[in-house]
């Protein structure tokens, strides 16, 4: 059965490193976003804080859904022989390029170069809860995808990134 709490767990946190993809949902009262991640994007920086390096995309609908009313979850699942599922619930906070945060949340990413990440995002738990998982299917990793990370370096080079992130601040409606 499931159960509820208000931080994160050691293994919770054990559990949310290995897996290779994670889901973003939110909402500010259009349409509900769920949005995959992959990438080595999320750092747990204590049992209620996570940081979340967000690369520049076509749609922005978590942000502007954390500016409305900051509500986000994130879902972790296992799609190995031990099923679980986990639901971590979070206030977002943004924090955006070209200021003194973003370059200290960047230095928690030792890998990545700041000039082609759009903003992070740190998440503030203030609930977790885990639910069996028995009919996730089994699924095996075979790699990341490069693309995006390879056109985020593309528009840093050719310095249209930022301009590229100004335009797309509001999604596409609907």
């Amino acid at each position: 059965m499931g159960t509820q709490y208000k931080s994160l767990k050691a293994e919770d946190i054990e559990f949310i490193k290995e897996q290779k993809v994670f889901f973003v949902a939110s909402s500010s009262g259009k349409e509900v976003n769920l949005s995959p991640k992959g990438y080595e994007c999320l750092k747990i920086i204590d049992s209620s804080t996570m940081l979340y390096m967000d690369y520049p995309g076509s749609g922005d609908r978590t942000a502007r859904d954390i500016r409305d009313n900051g509500q986000v979850t994130l879902m972790f699942t296992s799609f190995t022989e031990t099923p679980k599922i986990l639901r971590i619930f979070c206030k977002g906070e943004l924090i955006e390029r070209h200021t003194k945060e973003f370059l200290d949340a960047a230095g928690s990413f030792k890998e990545t170069n700041p000039a082609v990440i759009r903003r992070f995002i740190r998440y503030r738990v203030y609930a977790v809860e885990t639910s069996c998982g028995q009919s996730v299917p089994y699924m095996q990793y075979s790699g990341e995808r490069d693309s995006l990370r390879n056109w985020a370096i593309k528009k840093s080079l050719d310095n249209t990134i930022d301009t590229y992130i100004k335009d797309h601040l509001e999604p596409p409606e609907l």
